[in-house]
């Protein structure tokens, strides 16, 4: 193109600049275009200007004069640009980038000055405008929630909390932390700032903006700014609240928010990672004190599962922090984040040694009533069986640290027989697989420690009859739910065979101490047991009539007693009727048989039948007693 034909391109321009400005015929939709092309036709005469001094003086002079004029007429308007629309912030930014071309080929000049004066206009503009959109497009971010709901529990109460965290694999798109269609615009702002030399503002706006969504997200989801020292003051009711609160804010926050927050950084910023980093460190932190404060507080075992569950999710989401804060400005969150963790995995594992600790040294002054399930085997069974929803991560962290002493069964009464860990871990089937083997250890270690306290505790009844339902009752329990559970993986069907065997025997012990001594009465040679209540010691020399009122009254005794005695298993408790059923009615129909017809029926007090239905009353929970008169 020649000199003329650059004048001509120049003159159509100003012509266009005029009919844009009188506005008189021309549609919206017009002045548009011929704004676009305007700046089109501006950039032309700058590249063809080039190496031409003296013109280009004279050019640059007037192209800086209008850029300036469109700036500084948007800086007087108080609207802002992008309420307008994406085009007219396009046209905005077309001005500035022009600007800064100018700034450029005016370098050493009187104008550069100006120049730069508006530069920096606009760039205060832009600021305004890039917190604009990032406010006023904002979007909502709600939890996925998970199902953690449990009562807390403590030695003596009926059972333990079940925590099957539900986690939320599902994702949210990423961006949708603001309104999708606006991130072309911010990161057009963006660009234009960082080539303007205005990136630390750009992202200091960012930063601001966003960290305040996060601090509303947390408070909106009631995640509180606590110290250490607030969260060791707290009873258990409301720590464990936090603590669930945690879980299911912290897996959200990494897995789905932190991947939101740095996808949108990434879309406006491109790789420059300081506003991602800048925005949510101390929001994670804050969480990562909360982790902390828990790890140093007292080793109480109902905080077990909990700390368990704190941790498992520490150690799931490691991954997702490392990738999430990858470079050197997140080392320092990578760093801290690990040393939660494993303060949480060490606080987990002395609270776990510490729950066998407290087992061996619940001491009781008083029998449980009616030899029932007592309190503690039912929080000690159920608490090992909600641990094996954490089997891996438990058996991680034991075996990293076992210790001989670990293992170790605190001291016991003399009379105590335990059986050794190694025996019972050596008695399983050794071609099956081993798994959990650290876990195995220490729960066969917590089983004999429990065998031992319920030993000690049977102590306490003064009857024998009803120290030997008490620990059948108790053993039963402990087989039952080994059995019925996933326990059973980790006990293995020797352990379960061993006790299955014990609580028979106490049945059987129960038989003979109970039933021996009112049998006595029945036998033809009169040798009775000489021990027990209502023995026949010494009924050798008793009539027939004075057997029958012996048996009647050893009978009535036992009757009066074990109606209010305790089994509950529906199932154990009729095998343990049936069994006494079996001795009292034999030898009872037996020792009728042969003397009805001597003794007079005054002296018969019960018939066969009147036993057996008299025994199914038995271990019932409720005591009864037998009127003198009765008679069927």
């Amino acid at each position: 193109m020649g000199v003329d034909g650059e004048e001509k391109l120049i003159v159509a321009a100003e012509y266009l600049v005029n009919e844009l400005r009188s506005g008189k015929s021309l549609t919206r939709n017009a002045n548009k275009v011929l704004g676009n092309l305007l700046s089109e036709l501006s950039r032309v005469v700058v590249i063809i200007s080039e190496g031409r001094d003296d013109e280009t003086g004279e050019i640059d002079q007037q192209r800086l004069n209008l850029v300036c004029e469109k700036i500084m007429t948007r800086e007087v308007d108080e609207t802002m640009i992008w309420d307008l629309g994406s085009d007219a912030g396009d046209e905005f930014l077309d001005a500035v980038n022009e600007l800064r071309v100018l700034i450029d080929r005016l370098d050493g000049t009187e104008e550069e000055v100006k120049a730069r004066d508006v530069l920096q206009t606009a760039m205060a503009r832009l600021e305004d405008e890039f917190n604009h959109l990032l406010v006023e497009n904002r979007l909502p971010f709600e939890l996925e929630h998970g199902s953690s709901e449990g009562s807390t529990a403590s030695f003596g109460a009926a059972s333990t909390e079940d925590l099957i965290l539900g986690s939320s694999n599902g994702r949210r798109n990423s961006g949708d932390l603001i309104r999708p269609d606006v991130i072309s615009d911010l990161k057009k702002i963006a660009d234009a700032m960082v080539a303007s030399g205005y990136d630390r503002e750009c992202i200091q706006v960012c930063t601001m903006v966003r960290k305040e969504a996060l601090d509303e997200f947390l408070y909106d989801h009631e995640v509180e700014k606590l110290s250490i020292e607030d969260v060791l003051k707290m009873d258990w009711a409301t720590l464990n609240t936090n603590i669930k609160k945690w879980v299911r804010v912290m897996r959200n926050l990494v897995q789905v928010y932190l991947l939101s927050e740095k996808s949108l950084n990434s879309q406006i910023f491109g790789e420059v990672n300081e506003s991602f980093v800048d925005t949510v460190k101390a929001p994670v932190m804050q969480l990562l004190n909360f982790g902390e404060a828990v790890s140093l507080g007292p080793r109480q075992p109902e905080k077990l599962l909990r700390i368990l569950e704190m941790y498992e999710l520490a150690s799931e989401l490691l991954p997702e922090i490392d990738a999430l804060f990858s470079d050197h400005l997140g080392s320092s969150v990578r760093t801290e984040y690990r040393e939660v963790m494993r303060r949480l995995g060490d606080c987990a594992r002395a609270t776990f040694l510490e729950f066998k600790s407290a087992i061996a040294s619940d001491v009781s002054s008083h029998p449980f009533p009616g030899g029932a399930v007592h309190p503690l085997t039912n929080y000690v069974m159920n608490y090992l069986m909600a641990l094996t929803d954490f089997s891996q991560t438990l058996d991680s962290l034991l075996m990293e640290h076992e210790d001989v002493e670990d293992l170790a069964i605190p001291p016991s009464p003399p009379d105590v027989v335990i059986n050794q860990v190694e025996e019972e871990s050596n008695n399983e089937n050794s071609s099956s697989p081993e798994k959990f083997l650290a876990m195995k250890r220490h729960f066969y270690s917590i089983a004999s420690v429990l065998e031992a306290n319920l030993q000690v505790k049977s102590k306490l009844y003064r009857d024998v009859s009803l120290r030997h339902i008490f620990l059948l009752n108790n053993i039963h329990y402990m087989t039952r739910k080994v059995l019925n559970s996933e326990l059973r993986h980790i006990f293995g069907d020797k352990w379960n065979r061993k006790h299955t065997w014990k609580f028979q025997q106490q049945a059987t012990e129960y038989e003979r101490a109970t039933w021996l001594p009112v049998l006595s009465f029945l036998k033809e040679d009169g040798s009775g047991s000489g021990s027990g209540s209502g023995s026949g010691s010494g009924s050798r020399h008793l009539r027939p009539r004075e057997r029958f009122q012996g048996f009647n009254s050893a009978f009535e005794e036992v009757y009066k007693a074990q109606t209010g005695w305790l089994i509950s298993d529906e199932r154990l408790r009729e095998d343990v009727r049936t069994k006494a059923s079996m001795w009292v009615i034999q030898a009872y129909w037996t020792f009728c048989s042969r003397h009805k017809n001597s003794v007079s029926e005054r002296y018969i007090k019960y018939s066969t039948d009147d036993l057996e239905k008299l025994l199914l009353d038995l271990f019932a929970g409720s005591p009864k007693s037998l009127s003198n008169s009765y008679r069927r």
